[in-house]
């Protein structure tokens, strides 16, 4: 069994990692540091409850850490665990700036541990299907994507660091991270990028929408993102020469998984015919308009292929270098904001 431990068990760690490393049997749940509470007992009796972090980092018995606590602690934590040996699962955003990313790509290697992040929006059923439409060519040449992940909450959530001013916090950060992964995986980095972010709600310490621009050869990508929008339009919009996709809804694992459901059950991670996504295209010169049944999300792929790359030396699905690429391309639209112009993708 890999042991595993959590660095705290708070939303990801309850809703989104331990669950999948329950169920997964070649992982064991080992530790989770909880320092005033004992509420991950309730679930798993049998996990051992830490209230400091070296008692994780001294224990041998644990092979893997995953970092889900702030991202403000997430450099210097996931150094920790590298220098003690560990395998490290960081929760997304990966660090807070490109050099802290470098820094422990560079330590890893050094160390010959596994370095990865829960960039869980690749395994989406959303994104997976939007990934196979534009590979299956059925849109022609792409002339642009566009992608959304708003969300509606017109207050400032108290007492959340998200909120607050200072390193990490942020949407761009928390929802942007997920959706420029998605981005470099279906086309790899773009020429230049463009950004607009702005601070909408009364009140408001940190960014809470953005515009991105990402430019590419012959297509642009446009990465939107709000606490304001409480009539949600399409997740997705993807746009070729012969025909275009749309895409509304969200990925059911994350509710199911809140709502207490494991992975791997009947009809895990599967949409509802309501949300499946439109194809209108041509196809053999024929028109053609239909919906398009949504693929499979599994957000148990993530641990199935770091059981695969510890055991069997399997490469990782998701690389810290890639990780690192989003955090670079966060600090550059930060940049372009302020310059408020186009800048140039040089890395």
């Amino acid at each position: 069994m890999i042991r595993v431990a959590l660095a705290s068990y708070g939303m990801s760690g309850e809703v989104f990692h331990a669950p999948l490393i329950a169920v997964h049997p070649d992982f064991q749940l080992y530790k989770v540091m909880e320092r005033h509470r004992q509420k991950s007992k309730e679930r798993y009796p049998d996990v051992l409850i830490v209230k400091t972090y070296e008692e994780i980092l001294q224990d041998e018995k644990v092979d893997v850490v995953v970092v889900n606590t702030p991202n403000f602690l997430h450099f210097d934590m996931a150094k920790q665990a590298l220098e003690a040996g560990k395998h490290v699962v960081m929760e997304k955003p990966f660090t807070n700036t490109g050099e802290d990313a470098d820094q422990l790509i560079a330590l890893a290697k050094e160390k010959g541990r596994l370095l990865t992040v829960f960039q869980s929006r690749r395994l989406d059923s959303d994104f997976i299907t939007v990934q196979k439409v534009i590979n299956s060519g059925l849109l022609g040449y792409l002339v642009e994507y566009e992608a959304h992940y708003d969300r509606y909450r017109n207050f400032i959530q108290p007492n959340t660091w998200k909120e607050e001013s200072g390193p990490g916090s942020g949407i761009l950060f928390n929802l942007g991270s997920h959706m420029i992964d998605q981005a470099l995986t279906l086309f790899g980095l773009p020429k230049s990028l463009l950004a607009k972010l702005g601070i909408q709600r009364e009140g408001g310490k940190a960014h809470d929408s953005y515009h991105l621009v990402l430019s590419y050869e012959k297509f642009q990508v446009v990465l939107k993102s709000s606490y304001l929008v409480r009539d949600e339009g399409p997740r997705y919009k993807v746009m070729g020469n012969l025909g275009t996709f749309t895409k509304y809804g969200l990925d059911v694992q994350e509710d199911d998984l809140k709502a207490g459901k494991l992975p791997g059950g009947e009809g895990w991670g599967v949409e509802p015919p309501s949300i499946w996504g439109t194809l209108d295209t041509e196809i053999n010169g024929l028109h053609f308009k239909g919906k398009v049944e949504s693929e499979k999300g599994n957000y148990m792929r993530f641990y199935n292929n770091l059981a695969d790359a510890i055991q069997n030396k399997a490469d990782l699905l998701i690389k810290a270098e890639e990780a690192m690429q989003v955090i670079k391309l966060i600090a550059l639209a930060e940049q372009s904001h302020r310059e408020k112009r186009e800048l140039a993708v040089n890395f």
